[in-house]
């Protein structure tokens, strides 16, 4: 990149970020507003302050009972992709038998499969199993459809792992169960890390799953529970902007925390 041309660059990837954060920052300040204050002057700064809106949120039950719905249904669809993941995708990167590649690129084409054209006969199947308005109802499809990813970026993993160490661990009389506690996952970490940030994100953020699976507003995900609250509060524009910027909070941060880690773990690979 020369010199002139730099400066450009900047610029447009500048102004590339406000575009991007400016929707975030109007809401998280709209917050802090009253409706009055909206209506007069939409793209002003709050005067005063106004702290009620996110109190008000934060000391009622609605908001925590759908974190908790949220952060259950992310840790368990994440426990699910991770485990059964990195055991289908053992198989697939050390084992050779036949149907291999047509078990792989199944796998592969669960990328180009979005939920929403399967969502119809999804739920024909999750009301036959009885699961209609829980938690397992939304989190089991989560699973299934986390899966692909998990697989196609775990894969590399396990087939960058030497084989001079499967072999020294065979000579050592470990078993292939042992070999694959004691060493293959140790030394997935990274990708492991990674589609377990990634998982967890799709499942916090999933909205058009549980649109369709839950019913009860006991139940709901932050998600619904943003556009119910909305819904409820249409005429209150300042309290529905500070509960949707406390339900972006959360995703925001993790995000934020395990950033560097989705990088690595997309681009790195274990190392004999």
């Amino acid at each position: 990149m020369s010199r002139t041309t730099r400066p450009a660059v900047y610029l447009a990837a500048l102004m590339l970020v406000g575009l991007m954060l400016g929707p975030v920052i109007y809401i998280i300040i709209g917050g802090f507003r009253t409706n009055s204050q909206i209506t007069s002057e939409p793209a002003a700064l709050p005067d005063p302050w106004v702290f009620g809106n996110y109190t008000d949120v934060l000391t009622g039950d609605t908001f925590w009972r759908q974190v908790g719905n949220s952060t259950f249904a992310a840790l368990v669809t994440t426990v699910g992709v991770v485990g059964l993941g990195v055991m289908a995708s053992y198989v697939l990167a050390r084992y050779r038998f036949r149907g291999r590649g047509a078990m792989y690129a199944l796998f592969a084409a669960g990328l180009m499969f979005p939920m929403t054209v399967a969502i119809t006969p999804l739920y024909v199947l999750i009301k036959n199993l009885g699961l209609i308005n829980t938690l397992p109802g939304v989190i089991l499809p989560q699973i299934a459809f986390g899966l692909p990813t998990t697989i196609i970026i775990l894969v590399p993993f396990l087939q960058a792992i030497p084989k001079e160490i499967e072999e020294a661990a065979a000579i050592d009389r470990c078993s292939r169960l042992g070999f694959f506690w004691r060493m293959v996952l140790p030394l997935s970490v990274p990708g492991l890390i990674t589609t377990g940030i990634l998982a967890f994100i799709a499942s916090w953020n999933s909205y058009l799953l549980p649109l369709f699976i839950l019913n009860d507003q006991e139940g709901f995900t932050l998600p619904l529970g943003v556009q119910a609250f909305a819904s409820e509060y249409s005429v209150d524009t300042a309290k529905v902007l500070a509960f949707t910027s406390l339900s972006m909070i959360p995703a925001l941060i993790f995000f934020s925390l395990f950033e560097r880690r989705i990088v690595g773990g997309l681009t790195g690979a274990v190392k004999g």
